[in-house]
């Protein structure tokens, strides 16, 4: 059925490019987009119909050119994403303009439409996850995994990853203080657990490193990662805790390495160094790293982040990453709400920030032939989204740039590699 619905989106390539090969489709990403949200959608599906697309750097918000085709036509009315319809002379124009050396913008092309996976349990959580909000909404298609495939070796199939409200040191999000006796933590516990046993480790923690490590290799292969929230410093602090036991009597049955907070490694993690673990089982926080305490001081109309400006024709990958139609974005919790900047490694390159609060809410950086973003929040439409809250209807929302940020992510990975500047 599939092998048939391409032939038949291919004949129907071959035939209007004929009848309108001298016009193209403009998808723009400014104030004049209907549903920002929705146009990624639209990109991702175009590129999975072998399509190439123009990704137009700083040009009307990050806009999106295409041949006129009926078909996709069709589809973006169907989806209600505004576009124009322009002439070759109209697109010719667009890109000598963009191509002026003067002029900070450049044009990617989009040629494989990525395979995403999202990190995510199996069972039913308190919480939503901004991303699958966004990629379900925008009809971009994702499978889950989680540590049983991860550990089957199955990471690999895939070229991007997304963590999101995950614990990678065992200790459960440290939600025990507050909820150890609520269903959904007992059921979390039982089902990490069973997993571990299952998959031949004698502790939670030995189980989420090993994940950990495995997703490491995959960046360093040459994956793209893209994490939020918990899964931003978790990892970190996993990967860095290796061969040691941080996890306390009440997560893992023993107690912990004698001075531990003093023996980590950090030449081992993604993004941050020189941290301090939280070591108080009861609290509800991993490390000094997260800017939560910070952000909770400030009063919600100056919490805010600005993206930092890039050149377009020399910093491709920043600049991907930043397209939107707005340079200040709200701000938003999460258990990991931004990054204090004193912890950044000095290669960590930092695209939105809180400057008055030293926070960093949106990095970047490189390990091995991969690629990492992490970025502070648990959802960018929900300034403090609970435990228990209920998920956030992007219907209402159609043009977040906060959302933006997640989606110029999976778009990344289908960036023509020869066209990235270093």
């Amino acid at each position: 059925m599939i092998f048939l619905k391409k032939i038949a989106f291919f004949f129907l390539f071959f035939l209007f490019s004929i009848k309108v090969s001298a016009t193209y489709l403009l998808i723009p990403m400014d104030y004049t987009q209907k549903n920002h949200l929705k146009a990624y959608g639209i990109a991702y599906w175009v590129l999975q119909n072998n399509v190439e697309i123009d990704w137009l750097l700083n040009y009307r918000g990050g806009s999106f050119m295409m041949k006129h085709i009926k078909t996709i036509e069709d589809e973006l009315i169907i989806r209600g994403v505004s576009f124009e319809v322009i002439a070759d002379v109209k697109s010719t124009a667009i890109l000598n303009e963009i191509a002026d050396p003067e002029i900070n913008m450049d044009v990617v092309k989009l040629e494989k439409a990525p395979k995403v996976a999202v990190y995510s349990p199996k069972n039913k959580q308190p919480w939503d996850d901004a991303v699958t909000l966004v990629l379900t909404y925008a009809e971009i298609p994702y499978d889950v995994l989680y540590d049983t495939e991860i550990i089957e070796g199955k990471l690999p199939l895939y070229d991007w990853l997304h963590l999101h409200h995950e614990d990678f040191t065992g200790q459960y999000g440290k939600f025990y203080s507050h909820y150890r006796n609520a269903a959904w933590y007992q059921e979390q516990v039982r089902y990490n657990e069973e997993t571990a046993t299952r998959l031949g480790f004698s502790k939670v923690s030995q189980l989420k490193l090993a994940v950990s490590k495995s997703i490491k290799d995959f960046t360093t292969g040459g994956g793209f990662l893209f994490a939020m929230c918990s899964g931003t410093d978790a990892i970190d602090i996993a990967l860095a805790a290796e061969g040691i036991d941080i996890c306390e009597a009440m997560f893992d049955g023993d107690g912990t390495t004698p001075n531990y907070t003093t023996q980590l490694d950090f030449t081992k993690t993604y993004a941050f160094k020189d941290f301090t673990l939280k070591t108080n089982p009861n609290e509800y926080e991993f490390s000094n790293i997260d800017a939560t305490p910070t952000h909770t001081m400030t009063p919600k109309n100056l919490d805010n982040f600005t993206l930092f400006e890039f050149s377009a024709k020399w910093d491709i990958v920043p600049t991907m990453l930043c397209q939107n139609h707005e340079s200040i974005i709200n701000g938003f919790f999460g258990q990991t709400t931004g990054f204090n900047k004193q912890f950044l490694k000095s290669n960590v390159l930092v695209m939105g920030e809180n400057k008055s609060l030293n926070s960093a809410k949106y990095i970047h950086g490189e390990m091995g032939k991969g690629t990492w973003t992490f970025y502070g929040g648990h959802d960018p439409e929900d300034y403090q989204h609970m435990v228990g809250d209920p998920p956030t209807d992007l219907n209402l929302h159609p043009n977040s740039p906060g959302y933006r940020l997640i989606l110029n992510n999976i778009l990344f990975p289908a960036a023509k590699k020869k066209k990235q500047k270093t």
